[in-house]
């Protein structure tokens, strides 16, 4: 059911109203529009922070902040970690915390139709990089925040809001140092709810789906090194290192991972909850979706059809393996000495970084004592051999573990629904519409509702900056109050619909303020039985720029 703020019922109404205002529209308009002005851009190679300069525009999007947001940065306590990233806490009576993130994307300047850093409003869309992803939910957050202070809000839980400002390009230096100091600081497990951006609404046959992420894939780059010995390709071996690396590739892509549908997992929650509410869900996989509920043999025809209905179920129900970089050889006549490749691989939920490199090194093996080769994976000695060696190795040392899974059976994730339910409902514009909330898994390009559903694909990169922040707390969402059509042509030339800036607003506000009541019982657990309950939201980065 929809959750409305109950203690705080009267500035929610109030709030709702101000929020349909044409001067309310035209204050967040404007905020987006500055914060899009300020060229903040992450690269793949930057250095640390106070070594590369490249990290200094940032101290003017905070700028640009604090002349937007003059009341948060006087009522609230800020900290700033690694010089850019921020930290606001609004202490509450009652000494609770959440915390919310958020990232960027990529574009190519050629193809813009305004420039990327105008900020241009047309009156229907503001464009500029960060308008989509993510410093519209920055605005939107902030704008909520100052909405509340502005009506004397003062929590009975402790608000915190935490800014990183380099998602797109490892997040180390933002997120990495944020999580650090919250756990320094608050503790481990402290959090009740992190809430991230993440996927949004879409319309499936005149129902509407928010669908929040609750577990992400996880993530391995293996790098396959083959060494020989030189020499000159007038009197080559019968393999070269190039010859010998193909046939380790081939190995590889001969032998996929094996797709698995688990009545434990968030596709097959996702998928019961498509089963039972999306009028347009195929009847025959409705049928079998109710079946693999009990029945084995149900499950198992149910993965089937899913992985033949759409290639995308190969992604959503199984690791996935690609080669994507390989190099080798330096002279035409030059027999090569060594010939790499790395393939990339996006774990599966009911998976790990163990058991990926275990099978690597199980499906490898062979073929090193095939061609005398000594094998070294990933640090430890698996074979001898005479004519080479070749060696498995985690390329950038980037790995990372599937998330855990943000368990929806009770408090939070009941909070959550009731939140967007009764923002949904509130709304001016959409509440004609049903809204169902139901899981989802972020498998790294997009989300598991995508599949059976052609039309407005969502695409979401990943991981997302949460992967910093499992010590803080298990309840983890990743949701973004907006439609999919509120982005112009997905993320490559970016323009947020201006009317979803309100809409987002109303959201956190009501999600905020549901937070603050100490006594909603609401599921299994009482809401005000949450230790500490925080609100985090990642400073929207500008487009990694490789």
């Amino acid at each position: 059911m929809a959750l409305h703020p109950t203690k705080h019922r009267g500035l929610s109404e109030d709030l709702d109203v101000a929020y349909n205002s044409e001067d309310f529209k035209q204050i967040a308009i404007q905020a987006l529009r500055d914060a899009v002005r300020v060229p903040t851009e992450s690269y793949d190679d930057n250095g640390p922070v106070g070594e590369d300069s490249r990290w200094d525009t940032f101290a003017e999007l905070h700028r640009v902040l604090e002349a937007s947001f003059p009341r948060i940065y006087e009522s609230l306590n800020i900290t700033k970690v690694n010089t850019y990233g921020l930290v606001f806490s609004l202490a509450g009576i009652n000494y609770g915390k959440t915390l919310s993130l958020g990232r960027s994307s990529s574009q190519t300047v050629k193809d813009w139709k305004y420039d990327p850093y105008s900020g241009y409003y047309d009156g229907t869309w503001i464009w500029g990089r960060g308008t989509c992803d993510d410093k519209s939910d920055l605005i939107r957050q902030l704008l909520a925040i100052d909405s509340l202070l502005k009506h004397d809000f003062s929590p009975a839980r402790t608000l915190i809001l935490a800014y990183g400002f380099d998602e797109e390009s490892k997040g180390i230096e933002g997120a990495g140092h944020l999580a650090r100091y919250l756990e320094e600081t608050y503790g481990r497990d402290s959090f009740a709810l992190l809430l991230d951006e993440g996927s949004d609404y879409t319309d499936m046959g005149g129902v509407v789906f928010a669908t929040p992420s609750t577990s992400e894939k996880g993530y391995l780059d293996v790098k396959i090194t083959l060494s020989t010995p030189g020499g000159h390709s007038s009197v080559p071996p019968s393999h070269t290192s190039i010859g010998l690396l193909s046939r380790f590739i081939a190995a590889v892509e001969d032998n996929p991972h094996e797709a698995s549908l688990s009545r434990t997992g968030t596709p097959f929650a996702t998928t019961q909850c498509l089963a039972a509410y999306n009028p347009v869900y195929p009847d025959d996989l409705r049928i079998l979706a109710r079946k693999a509920v009990t029945d084995d043999a149900a499950l198992k025809v149910l993965q089937e059809q899913l992985l033949a209905s759409h290639p995308q179920y190969k992604a959503i129900l199984g690791t996935t393996q690609a080669v994507d970089l390989v190099e080798g050889g330096v002279k035409v006549n030059a027999l090569p000495e060594r010939a790499s490749a790395v393939v990339n691989h996006r774990i599966a939920e009911h998976s790990s970084v163990g058991e990926l490199q275990q099978h690597m090194v199980d499906l490898l093996t062979p073929l090193a004592a095939k061609y005398d080769l000594a094998l070294v994976a990933f640090g430890s000695n698996v074979t001898c051999g005479g004519a080479g060696q070749v060696v498995l190795s985690d390329f950038l040392g980037m790995a990372l573990e599937p998330s855990p899974v943000t368990p929806t059976g009770y408090g939070p994730w009941a909070l959550l629904q009731g939140s967007i339910k009764a923002a949904f409902e509130n709304s001016p514009s959409r509440n004609s519409s049903k809204v169902v909330v139901i899981p989802s898994l972020s498998i790294g390009t997009l989300v598991v509702w995508f599949v059976l559903h052609d039309s407005n694909d969502w695409y979401q990169p990943g991981n997302t900056d949460t992967r910093f922040y499992w010590n803080l707390t298990k309840h983890i969402f990743r949701f973004s109050p907006s439609f999919d059509t509120d982005n112009f042509n997905g993320f490559l030339i970016p323009a947020f619909r201006a009317d979803s800036l309100n809409e987002g607003v109303r959201f956190y506000t009501k999600f905020i303020l549901n937070v603050d009541e100490k006594s909603v019982a609401y599921g299994t657990h009482s809401l005000g039985a949450l230790s500490d309950f925080g609100y985090h939201l990642v400073l929207a980065e500008a487009p990694r720029v490789t």
